[in-house]
């Protein structure tokens, strides 16, 4: 069972995780690689803490589960843009990651603007995870040949496919789902 506490531990670290993403910025695109890369690795290591403190201590809330997703796509979308603008990751990934982040995040907007029980019906997908995963390990791996001097660059191009392939995949699974929900709410309030 979760509950409405926001001032929780593991909250707290993701809001952390939301506060680091700035930093990350500033250090980036100052060119010091090696702070951004230690700013990403505590973000992402913080992603999987904040979590597993959740279970763990029995901290589930509302507020972590809106506000932990919230937090991955601010970190990921932030370093896809930071990247791309670089020329340091493909333009088309970071539209496709972008666009699949939109539409999630609107489509809950919208589903919970007319109504819809989102928290109740939506469950993370095996496929958003690795998804994550795999949009994380871009960025980590851009990031350390940057902050390292490692060229990793024939890592990317088989990454990045398989990357937007998991990406598009758990974009139009949730895109199906909250069409689904919206059409059933449109249904039973016709009723």
């Amino acid at each position: 069972m979760q509950s409405r506490k926001i001032w929780t531990i593991p909250n707290l670290i993701t809001i952390f995780r939301i506060l680091l993403t700035p930093g990350f910025v500033i250090a980036y695109l100052d060119s010091n690689f090696l702070t951004a890369w230690l700013l990403f690795m505590v973000a992402g290591i913080s992603d999987g803490l904040d979590g597993f403190l959740a279970r763990v201590m029995k901290q589930r809330t509302d507020f972590g589960a809106m506000i932990d997703p919230l937090a991955d796509k601010i970190l990921l979308v932030t370093s896809f843009i930071c990247l791309s603008v670089q020329g340091m990751v493909p333009v088309w990934l970071t539209v496709l990651a972008v666009s699949r982040d939109l539409i999630i995040v609107g489509g809950l907007f919208l589903l919970k603007f007319y109504g819809v029980e989102v928290e109740k019906r939506i469950q993370p997908l095996w496929t958003s995870k690795i998804t994550t995963a795999l949009q994380l390990l871009v960025i980590f791996s851009v990031l350390t040949g940057l902050a390292f001097g490692i060229d990793v660059s024939f890592l990317h191009p088989e990454m990045e496919i398989i990357t937007a392939v998991f990406t598009f995949i758990s974009g139009t699974i949730y895109l199906r789902r909250g069409l689904t929900m919206f059409a059933e709410e449109v249904e039973n309030g016709a009723k």
